[in-house]
């Protein structure tokens, strides 16, 4: 597992880890399900209409999302939930990067919290989690497209997790009035580009 300060265990029946951090309620990170969609939704449309890490206009609906979470478990991807009492806090999941064969072992991450949950380092739960699931799917590298380069604390959590800035794509977006910057950042998994990869 990363280590990032957190106490944790890990129900292995339940595919379930379940975090807890001093002084904090328990937070269960846990593969997502059909019935956790509707709040997912939410969550996204709430980053889409008000939000700048999502380079997308028009939130997507439930049946949408249902299928993008299909097509990401379909090619043996991680899609989470975090989860406080049922309730959906945010959710992360890994997404293939290219559709090129040479990039089978490269993923793109994508975490969103739930607006009222921030400031709970659920994000972090989430994105910790994803890099431990990738790393026991085998996957050799994790990029990070982070939206608007002036979004500091995304920018900022994927550095405290290892990721290093490898370039800034100027004004490639528009959107609630202004160009947008695309930061790229990158991660290791696992044993990186020393040995070839399982996955082909």
């Amino acid at each position: 597992m990363s280590g990032i300060g957190k106490i944790f265990f890990e129900d292995v029946h339940a595919g379930a880890t379940l975090y807890r951090m001093q002084g904090s309620p328990l937070i269960t990170i846990r593969p997502a399900e059909d019935a956790d969609m509707d709040a997912v939704t939410a969550i996204y449309a709430h980053h889409v209409l008000y939000g700048l890490a999502s380079f997308e206009t028009e939130p997507p609906d439930a049946t949408d999302m249902r299928r993008r979470r299909a097509d990401v478990v379909a090619k043996g991807l991680p899609y989470l939930v975090a989860t406080d009492d049922d309730a959906v806090l945010g959710y992360a999941y890994a997404g293939g990067y290219r559709p090129r064969a040479a990039y089978a072992n490269t993923v793109e991450n994508s975490v969103y919290v739930r607006p009222d949950a921030t400031r709970r380092r659920i994000g972090q739960r989430l994105l910790v989690a994803l890099i431990d699931a990738c790393e026991a799917c085998g996957l050799r590298q994790m990029v990070a497209v982070v939206g608007d380069s002036a979004n500091l604390a995304s920018i900022r959590l994927h550095e405290k997790l290892g990721f290093r800035r490898v370039g800034v794509l100027t004004n490639v977006g528009y959107k609630q009035g202004r160009w947008l910057d695309s930061m790229l950042l990158q991660r290791e998994l696992g044993l990186g580009a020393q040995t070839p990869p399982e996955r082909r």
